[in-house]
């Protein structure tokens, strides 16, 4: 270890740490605009400078490295005075608009303006104008008026995505960034250098326009895009998502996230198509009724059949609480043994960075919990072919749009009866003689297991009715008037969706069998003290960023 000095205090480091990187560990903050942790250093931004004794120059921090006895300073009259000179020379040409500028509330330049800049400009000139508006791939706008050349963009697509389509042209205060003559900034993770720009030069052209920074809620959540499980904030206005970014955690996605996960994942919690309550089938249509009623329908439908005719899909979608509920409604609750869930692969869509083929977040998760077949009963395939002989004659889904699947979709209309939780209309649901509204993975609590093992915390971010009835006891029916997507103030409906395991719970005491759960954190201190692979975790101990566990373990059955 090397002994240096950092503005005053002695700390024992790293001595292949750079400076930058020594204050960073001991909470230290040097400011910078070009240097990132996960990028090669490139040192052109010039803002953390920094005053080394028995040094002639100031050194910039993030590319020199720490020896034992360095004393630095970080604040000191020299380095303060160099940042003010670096901010004078940014803000030379750069355009006066951060009222309409999207990373206003979350800008570098701007934070440091107010720190380090002298309050006005010496500069008389005209400034140098630049390209607006250019599109640098499907997903990034670019305004290079406001870009600093901080390189950052360019090194994430060399190193990173492995995509080197960036580059600068022109010289001195005409420099510009492009990309390369027929090429685009399109690899799946575009997004990223939007997180990485410092300024408000590049954009999402999903998200331009929609919100600022402070007028948005963030929440903690998982990607369930794939098997990766990347953490991410969920920013919400309105009870509507506007954007997904990613959250730093090295042991699943470090800074990044793919595009798909961003963009597709986000947008069917905020779709027309949401279900706003429980629907059944009356006269062949399906029509919303109260959850009473719903629940009741459900129950006597599914009394009337013997539990061999029945079966039942869960869902690599729906977390770890709602399955575990699901295996003993399906267990202790039906009595068949017909159980499994479609496993959703798509081969060949998978790299070596974040995305996976498995495209849901849970299926390990299920795999522990013990998902599938008992002794006797029927897998996928022996469900299919059950329905098909009319052997199985009633069919129970979690969250999962079965239908996509043809072979799956070929036999649904032979059942008698079809249960399926859903938040959305789907094929599925077209099919179904009961639909339970479910809330999404923006709207409970809950955790997934991803496919290294490592169980995550998902957040409510969005408001459903449950959550109101949470507060202050509302009855259904105060909302049975509203039928449109957005309220008569124009704002989005909250939907009256409830998570699985609640709706499970209440099913189940119409059938006669008592669940006694009143939230996820009580079904996931079940699933510890029952499935071995869980045993010691607790919310508190996953914290933000999640627990690994040891995936040889073996699950055990649900106890009766």
């Amino acid at each position: 270890m090397a002994r240096m000095t950092i503005d005053g205090k002695e700390y024992d480091v790293d001595p292949k740490l750079t400076i930058i990187q020594a204050a960073a560990e001991n909470g230290i903050e040097i400011p910078h605009f070009c240097w990132h942790p996960s990028l090669s250093v490139a040192g052109n931004c010039r803002m953390c400078l920094v005053e080394v004794e028995k040094m002639p120059k100031l050194a910039i921090a993030c590319a020199t490295q720490v020896a034992d006895g360095m004393i630095v300073k970080t604040e000191s009259e020299r380095a303060i005075k160099a940042r003010q000179a670096v901010m004078e020379f940014l803000l030379i040409n750069h355009p006066l608009d951060c009222p309409i500028c999207d990373e206003a509330g979350e800008c570098k330049l701007q934070d440091y303006s107010y720190k380090y800049s002298i309050g006005y400009s010496r500069f008389e000139e005209d400034k140098v104008h630049k390209p607006k508006r250019v599109e640098l791939g499907p997903h990034v706008m670019l305004d290079v008026e406001r870009c600093i050349m901080c390189s950052r963009c360019i090194r994430f697509s060399d190193e990173i995505a492995k995509q080197p389509v960036l580059t600068f042209t022109q010289r001195g205060d005409h420099v510009v960034l492009t990309t390369f003559p027929g090429t685009k900034l399109d690899n799946p993770y575009s997004m990223n250098v939007i997180e990485l720009c410092p300024v408000g030069a590049l954009t999402s052209t999903d998200f331009r326009f929609k919100s600022r920074v402070w007028e948005m809620s963030s929440t903690e959540s998982v990607c369930p895009g794939c098997a990766r499980g990347c953490n991410m904030q969920i920013w919400v206005r309105n009870n509507q998502i506007l954007r997904q970014t990613p959250r730093l955690n090295e042991e699943v996605n470090s800074y990044w996230m793919c595009d798909a996960g961003r963009l597709n994942t986000y947008k069917p919690v905020n779709s027309p198509q949401r279900l706003k309550a429980p629907m059944v089938r009356k006269d062949g249509a399906l029509v919303e009724v109260g959850w009473d009623e719903a629940i009741a329908k459900a129950a006597s439908e599914l009394k009337s059949f013997k539990k061999n005719e029945l079966a039942a899909l869960a869902s690599a979608y729906a977390t770890n609480e709602d399955n575990y509920v699901f295996l003993r409604f399906v267990r202790e609750v039906l009595g068949t043994k017909n159980l499994d869930f479609v496993r959703h692969v798509v081969e060949g869509d998978e790299d070596e960075l974040l995305i996976r083929a498995d495209k849901t977040p849970n299926s390990t998760g299920l795999k522990l919990l013990g998902v599938g077949p008992m002794e006797g009963g029927r897998d996928l395939t022996g469900i299919i072919q059950g329905i098909k002989e009319g052997v199985i004659r009633a069919l129970y889904i979690l969250e999962d749009d079965v239908a996509s699947v043809p072979e799956i979709a070929a036999v649904l209309p032979n059942l008698q009866l079809l249960v399926v939780h859903s938040s959305i209309q789907n094929k599925t649901t077209e099919y179904a003689d009961v639909v339970l509204s479910a809330s999404t993975y923006a709207e409970r609590h809950g955790t997934f297991t991803n496919f290294l093992g490592r169980v995550q915390r998902i957040r409510p971010a969005v408001a459903t009715l449950e959550h109101d009835r949470a507060l202050d006891g509302f009855a259904m029916s105060r909302w049975d008037k509203f039928a449109s997507h957005n309220d008569r103030w124009g704002r989005p409906m909250k939907r009256d969706a409830r998570p699985t395991w609640r709706i499970l719970t209440a099913l189940a005491g119409a059938l006669g069998t008592k669940f006694r759960y009143n939230t996820s954190e009580e079904v996931f201190k079940e699933i510890t003290e029952r499935v071995p692979a869980f045993k010691g975790l607790s919310y508190a101990k996953l914290g933000s960023g999640g627990v690994t566990i040891q995936l040889r373990e073996q699950a055990a059955v649900p106890a009766s």
